[in-house]
């Protein structure tokens, strides 16, 4: 048994923590309830823990807390979407519970896991039960009654494991939509899975030990590319080309140079970092970000002949994500201080275009898909010599890491919580540089109680939601984020949509369409509404989501 947790145990408790939900996170985001492309939880979550992970391990791990405060810290500015910013609210407040203790015992365990439930709790405006809340406080209470019978941290860690399991097994229970599902709360197991990591370092195991699933190729570089994102600017990428290779084995050349996964790995490892080798009898996927691709492409023709191959610049590409020289220049210079800064965030050259036409100064790439971490936000926030900033992030997934950016940014930081793009431009257009920041806040957040807004998407999943039957890849229509239609064609689903927003007091709908939209779909409901309803005004806006605004 372990009787007590030094620093560089719980370091390892962390670590593995993070690396099992990273290895379950694809089986968290298929918990999510709604069959929408999103930011997922268990990526959100696993992105967020990695940050905690690679913030602990930048200082000496001389005591317990110590450790939990550099890995809370890492937390709280690499937190994403609601999840990541409730987890890295457990892990604060766990820190904060264990201030200047050396190591930890049971007791000291229990009151961390309590600490860490009163802050999230606080850190959430309107709790719901039902969710990583309750998986995580049912097991503080358990850790808390335990801890009178059981001092030793491995019993106690064993003891929160059980309840935290039986308490997600209890979540239809309190959230009818994951019963009707039938599925159980996608951030409590997540939560889980970090405790199960824990426990396996506690007992000098790792999660390698345990069956688990294994994520892609395709899967594994989306996570490493989302690291980078918030890590680091452009110019501090030291291997600047995102490098894929695919071999196919030719039995000449491998009988010249066998092949020995192991082998081959270490050699390529002087070439880049963020390596992945991946081999079946057939092929060879290679990932890596290395500074001279064709170095990777030499050692991987020892064996076979050149079947895909894809380099891309991330230095390109990280600069224009995060805003480095996207032609905006905030308008405050230096030592020129402005009333206020707007700062929004949104996807497609469209809708950020259609922003910063109404006066926004940055506009932050990030929505449904990918969720920007408080310290890209914070990034944005710093740039700024204003005496009030406004952040407006048009997702409901991406409010409580604005709220976070904001408290731990020394500005005056107002978040209007927009949970859509409709909302973000009726906030917006109630802005006015004339009026005190108190009043502006409180317009701007009236504003978007009047707006309805739809979308149209396609399923990643098939489900059942309030009666509806979903296949993968039908069309769906959601007003609000209310389903009102499933598996129409395109056409179909997008007048049902707006049949759904409109009445007599509308004046006008805007149209963001797609990336891949049809044009003639387009044209087809403006040719619906201008039939059905001739008072109403069209304007269409180009984007990456297909999109029904009513304004």
């Amino acid at each position: 048994m372990s009787n007590k947790i030094d620093g560089q145990m719980l370091l390892a408790m962390f670590t593995e923590g993070a690396a099992s939900l990273e290895k379950h996170a694809k089986r968290v985001d298929a918990l999510n309830v709604f069959p929408v492309p999103d930011g997922d939880t268990g990526t959100n979550m696993s992105l967020t823990i990695r940050s905690g992970v690679k913030e602990m391990n930048q200082g000496n791990s001389a005591s317990a807390s110590e450790v939990a405060k550099r890995f809370s810290k890492g937390l709280l500015m690499g937190a994403r979407g609601n999840s990541g910013v409730i987890l890295s609210q457990l892990f604060r407040g766990f820190a904060k519970g264990i201030e200047q203790k050396q190591e930890l015992d049971g007791t000291h365990l229990a009151e961390a896991l309590d600490a860490g439930v009163e802050t999230a709790y606080k850190a959430v405006m309107k709790p719901v039960e039902g969710t990583i809340l309750t998986v995580a406080k049912d097991a503080a209470a358990a850790a808390k009654k335990a801890v009178k019978k059981h001092r030793d941290a491995e019993e106690l860690l064993a003891i929160v494991i059980e309840e935290a399991k039986a308490s997600l097994k209890r979540t239809p229970d309190l959230l009818p939509v994951l019963k009707e599902v039938g599925v159980v709360d996608s951030g409590g197991q997540g939560l889980v899975y970090i405790y199960e990591g824990m426990m396996a370092a506690l007992r000098g195991e790792t999660t390698d030990d345990y069956a688990t699933e294994q994520p892609t190729m395709e899967e594994l570089v989306t996570v490493e590319h989302h690291n980078i994102q918030g890590d680091m600017a452009a110019e501090d990428i030291e291997f600047g080309y995102c490098t894929e290779v695919m071999i196919r084995f030719d039995d000449e050349k491998v009988k010249k140079n066998p092949y020995v996964e192991d082998d081959f790995r270490n050699t390529l490892s002087q070439y880049g970092d963020s390596l992945l080798v991946v081999s079946d009898e057939d092929l060879i996927k290679i990932h890596i970000h290395a500074e001279h691709p064709g170095f990777v492409m030499n050692e991987a023709q020892k064996y076979g002949d050149l079947t895909h191959v894809k380099v891309d610049n991330m230095r390109d590409q990280h600069a224009a994500l995060s805003n480095d020289y996207d032609g905006h220049i905030p308008a405050a210079a230096p030592g020129e201080q402005k009333d206020f800064a707007l700062i929004t965030v949104a996807m497609g050259s469209g809708v950020s275009e259609l922003f910063k036409s109404i006066g926004v100064d940055e506009v932050i790439e990030g929505g449904q898909t990918m969720n920007p971490s408080t310290e890209q936000l914070t990034r944005s926030i710093e740039r700024f010599n204003a005496k009030h900033i406004f952040l407006i992030p048009n997702n409901s997934n991406i409010i409580m890491t604005a709220e976070q950016a904001a408290e731990v940014s020394d500005k005056d930081v107002r978040v209007i919580p927009t949970k859509s793009v409709p909302q973000g431009l009726s906030a917006l257009f109630a802005f006015n540089g004339m009026q005190d920041v108190d009043q502006n806040q409180e317009e701007m957040t009236d504003s978007i109680q009047h707006v309805r807004s739809g979308q149209v998407t396609t399923s990643i999943r098939d489900t059942s939601i309030e009666g509806i039957d979903i296949k993968k890849d039908d069309y769906m229509g959601l007003v609000e984020n209310k389903i009102v239609s499933a598996g129409d064609p395109l056409n179909e689903t997008l007048v049902k949509v707006t049949e759904k927003m409109i009445d007599e007091d509308t004046e006008m709908v805007t149209i963001i369409s797609g990336e891949d939209a049809e044009q003639s779909c387009t044209d087809a409901l403006i040719k619906h509404i201008e039939s059905h309803h001739p008072d109403v005004e069209t304007e269409v806006h180009e984007a990456n989501s297909h999109c029904i605004i009513i304004l």
